[in-house]
């Protein structure tokens, strides 16, 4: 049965948000039938303007906090209550149909909030000197714990959102999407080392550090230039092996999701795995560039996906 016009335009504003921001995603989104991708579009969109939101450093902490409670109060009233905003159509929508509970959406925005906290659970304030003896505020993840709960709850719960979107009926498959989730998550922390020191946070926690006597400020100092030592190769490799174990859930997950969307899901293992062998073949490359894996790369997953989808409705 087809959506309401309303809610079929506020599904193509979320496609539109997608195709513009998603990268990764949107490849993964092209392969599935067109009801769940519209879906995973609509929680996409979702979860950009929250991250939008939190992460518009043109405006003061103090703004951004008012800015996304103001937010967050309208889509909590928009559960109920009347509204004309695509997303929050969009996902309402979705939501109902596919049985994703709120507790998992606040989950989403709580964990997209952890950043505005002043002093979040887990996080120490450090206070470092550059060359020239001017300070720099830097935040980083007191034990690996904490940090594994941070990535629960921006990546292994979109794990257990998009699950739902694709379809599931054995419970172990929520286990296998926490593991997925988190190694995606871990993938983005090794990519972006360079680019969240430019912005005073380091996602590699200090327990870990210090098992390398690696001091934050030099760690500071490789993202800056410096040339990095082999206890920081060490160090990335640590993470990149742990990655490497939980991708192994991934191929577990997989074959438990409905057969219409399990194209959708290698798709997106595929690129984010390859993204982490990328990394693992030149660690020290995150230090002072962004990698990534080539389009070229990515549009013959992709056309891999769509074969894989179109057999997989034909025999279904």
């Amino acid at each position: 049965m087809s959506a309401p016009p309303e809610i079929l335009a506020a599904y193509t504003v979320c496609r539109a948000v997608a195709k513009r921001e998603a990268k990764n995603f949107y490849y993964a989104f092209r392969v599935l039938p067109r009801h769940k991708s519209d879906a995973m579009c609509a929680v996409y969109a979702f979860m950009r303007k929250a991250d939008d939101l939190a992460d518009d450093e043109s405006h003061s902490l103090d703004a951004r906090r008012q800015a996304m409670a103001a937010w967050t109060a309208d889509w909590r009233a928009s559960r109920t209550e009347p509204t004309t905003d695509p997303i929050f159509l969009a996902v309402k929508h979705t939501q109902q149909t596919f049985n994703i509970p709120d507790d998992l959406l606040e989950q989403l925005v709580a964990g997209t909030t952890l950043d505005l906290n002043p002093q979040p659970e887990g996080v120490l304030t450090l206070t470092l000197y550059d060359g020239n003896d001017q300070p720099h505020q830097l935040q980083i993840y007191e034990n690996f714990a904490a940090l594994h709960h941070y990535c629960y709850l921006v990546a292994a719960v979109v794990g257990l959102v998009c699950i739902r979107i694709f379809g599931y009926t054995n419970p172990r498959a929520e286990h296998l999407a926490i593991d997925t989730g988190i190694a995606f998550q871990l993938t983005n922390i090794l990519r972006d080392v360079r680019e969240d020191a430019e912005r005073g946070r380091i996602y590699i926690s200090a327990d870990l550090l210090h098992q390398l006597n690696i001091d934050p400020s030099h760690l500071l100092a490789v993202t800056q230039g410096s040339v990095p030592t082999s206890s920081d190769i060490a160090l990335l490799r640590g993470l990149e092996k742990h990655a490497q174990v939980l991708y192994l859930s991934a191929g577990e997950l997989i074959p438990l999701l409905d057969s219409d969307s399990r194209a959708a899901m290698r798709v997106l293992v595929r690129i984010y795995h390859g993204l982490l062998d990328r990394i693992a073949a030149d660690p020290a490359a995150v230090f002072h560039q962004r990698v990534s894996v080539p389009t070229s790369r990515k549009l013959a997953i992709l056309a891999i996906g769509l074969l894989q989808s179109a057999k997989a409705r034909l025999f279904a």
